[in-house]
């Protein structure tokens, strides 16, 4: 198999991250982030696309939003220098999938279905340990140490209020995103509700399936 072009959608708490590190051992492929793209490429010259500032990282650093047309086309970049990838965090919106589309051809579009029931008892679950930045789940992944457990603490982005808006902000922007792709017949549901061992058996022959 050639090295698979995967795209990885879902909400917040779905499980992208830990997926995406298996499908990058399992396929040899770039795990490819707008966050890390966006670090690697800080310096980057974009004097000439009539943005505010010359360089991403001085959005970064004042932190204001990076505009869409700059975040298009670090991804770009970073994809052009991947043989395969797996893309998760991009794109956000409808408008970034129809820039994608004129980025690269994907061989397999996985969504990570998970409730937001489910969602919000992950995220609010969520515990880190101050000292190490280490992040511990109240039920799902607690620490051994007692004198770990004791100063977690749960972070701002965590709480309830947050969580629920931060779900809502994604329904609103990245719903259209997987109705684009569903519409095209393009993508892959997969259960993420259940353990993780059995989303990746799910994840693994879905990829291996279609690529």
């Amino acid at each position: 198999m050639a090295q698979p072009r995967i795209l990885i959608l879902g909400a917040p708490g779905a499980g992208k991250g830990t997926q995406s590190a298996k499908i990058t051992e399992e396929f040899d492929v770039d795990h490819i982030t707008t966050g890390d793209a966006l670090r690697n490429n800080k310096e980057m010259d974009i004097s000439d696309m009539d943005t505010e500032y010359d360089t991403p990282g001085e959005y970064m650093d004042r932190g204001e939003l990076v505009p869409d047309d700059v975040v298009n086309a670090i991804v770009d970049e970073a994809l052009s220098q991947a043989d395969g990838f797996v893309l998760d965090g991009y794109p956000r919106n409808l408008e970034q999938a129809e820039e994608l589309e004129d980025m690269t051809e994907l061989d397999v579009v996985l969504y990570l279905d998970v409730s937001e029931e489910e969602l919000v008892h992950r995220l609010t679950g969520r515990r880190m340990d101050p000292e190490t930045g280490d992040i511990y789940h109240v039920e799902y992944n607690p620490p051994e140490d007692p004198e770990v457990e004791d100063r977690l603490v749960q972070r701002d982005d965590d709480t309830e209020e947050t969580v629920k808006e931060r779900l809502s902000v994604f329904q609103e922007n990245t719903q259209p995103v997987i109705e684009h792709y569903e519409a095209q017949g393009d993508l892959e549901r997969v259960d993420g509700e259940q353990a993780p061992d059995e989303v990746w058996a799910d994840v693994k022959s879905t990829i291996e399936q279609i690529a």
